[in-house]
């Protein structure tokens, strides 16, 4: 077995010492014995320890264990994902489950039982291995959602209607209360929904984002609750569901108003228990996410209809927040589209480019039946197309991306045809899926599993 691991030693017993040091001595990189625990913490400052093997009793006479609980809190003190295997001549059991209670991962005696001993030292290396790649990932996690978020507001727009949504967000957002963020596709909810990650006390963990109008009604729990290998024919090993990935953070359901009413029963118990049972598993994981879901439904009225559950709008609707249609906050329209011009310019290696009077009044006056999604779009085609540092109204190309004709197809293949048509109607809704999936005369899930059948 390859050496790995390095341990302190702390005994006053010099004999006890060396055989330790020489049973163990193959098993671990780097032994370190020391005889008098008041060292202890500054022989931590000098060397970081995977495994502490700890005695309980220093004084002779003396067994209560008192002096090894004080000095596992002064080891936890200075590195909490210390491990500490405790080691006493007396099989105590009421004292070895408080040293448990206080933070040791195991306990061994001193009957000398090789294996014992050392697979209980394995184990906890392994334990410390798990619990520094946890620390790092953590790390790693903050210092991205820093650099991503530095400096950084979401959401744009001085209307009235956004100065509204933008007060109720720094209300809420510091709280743990969960959020139903309303209003029709393209309006931004997603962008609400990170701003209000950003702004919470999560804003150092992790946003997941969930669109459950994409998942089929077979991988719905899998993919939200998480599965167990062999749990299905495909299920080839464990898998960790959205809600547990988003343990610590904020979790994202968007689309809500398209699960299934069966389905929402299952989320509603999850969402109460703050637990959730893998598929093919029996032990509760428990979880800590805060809940913002978003719809362009109106739940409600889906309530009073029988097609949404009561007791889960309560869950999820502690706060709402309804979004106005770009329609309706018109005056953001010119720095929305400024700010999309300065991002594609960039994206696209291009020059500098302004927009004249002409083109924000023609974008000012369009209907946006997309929303902030389609004026993106529009944006974005606006950069590719053209060359000049001055944009007039000209320039800006709207509604001309599908028009119905009767022009004789290139091909009959109803396979290409599809696909084309499909990346016509996204184009002409301006990346609406709900609307594009209407002009198609198609559901939205059926358009999502197209849209990856095909590529687009």
């Amino acid at each position: 077995m390859p050496q790995k691991g390095r341990l302190l030693i702390v005994d006053d017993n010099e004999e006890l010492l060396f055989a330790f040091q020489l049973f163990l001595k193959s098993h671990f990189e780097l032994i370190d014995t020391i005889k008098n625990p008041n060292v202890l913490v500054s022989k931590l400052r000098e060397k970081e320890y995977d495994v502490i093997l700890l005695d309980m009793n220093f004084k002779a006479g003396i067994n209560s264990g008192n002096e090894g609980l004080y000095w596992l809190k002064q080891i936890l003190d200075f590195d909490k994902n210390a491990c500490v295997v405790f080691i006493t001549a007396y099989g105590d059991i009421e004292l070895a489950v408080r040293a448990m209670k206080e933070g040791a991962v195991d306990f061994v005696q001193k009957s000398w039982d090789e294996k014992h001993i050392l697979s209980t030292l394995l184990a906890a290396y392994q334990l410390r291995c798990s619990k520094m790649e946890i620390k790092s990932l953590k790390s790693k996690q903050k210092r991205l959602n820093q650099e991503i978020n530095k400096n950084k507001s979401f959401v744009i727009g001085k209307s009235a209607r956004m100065k509204e949504v933008f007060h109720t967000v720094d209300k809420v957002a510091a709280t743990d209360a969960n959020v139903l963020i309303t209003g029709e596709n393209g309006t931004g909810k997603e962008v609400v929904a990170r701003e209000v990650h950003l702004r919470s006390t999560r804003s150092d963990q992790i946003f997941v984002h969930v669109d459950l109008g994409a998942i089929t009604e077979s991988l719905f729990e899998s993919e939200l609750f998480g599965h167990k290998k062999g749990a299905f024919t495909d299920a080839k090993e464990d898998r960790m569901g959205r809600f547990e990935l988003a343990s610590g953070g904020t979790l994202f359901l968007d689309e809500i108003g398209n699960v299934p009413l069966h389905l929402q029963t299952k989320l509603l118990t999850v969402i109460q228990r703050k637990e959730v049972i893998p598929v093919g598993g029996s032990t509760p994981v428990q979880i800590d996410v805060r809940i913002v879901a978003a719809t362009n439904c109106n739940l409600h009225k889906m309530v009073a209809d029988g097609l949404f559950r009561e007791d889960l709008l309560y869950r999820i609707n502690t706060i709402s927040l309804e979004l106005p249609s770009l329609k309706e906050r018109s005056e953001d329209i010119a720095e929305l589209s400024q700010f999309y011009l300065e991002k594609f310019t960039k994206q696209y290696a291009k020059e500098s480019m302004q927009m004249n009077k002409s083109a924000i009044v023609k974008l000012e006056k369009h209907a946006w039946p997309g929303n902030i999604r389609e004026l993106q779009h529009i944006i974005e085609k606006t950069v590719i197309l053209n060359d000049s540092a001055k944009l007039n109204a000209e320039d800006i190309m709207i509604g001309e991306l599908l028009k119905k004709t009767d022009v004789m197809p290139d091909s009959f293949n109803l396979i290409e045809n599809e696909r084309v048509l499909i990346k016509k109607a996204i184009q002409f809704t301006g990346g609406n899926m709900s609307m594009a999936a209407k002009e198609l005369g198609i559901n939205r899930s059926t358009l999502y599993d197209k849209i990856k059948k095909y590529d687009l």
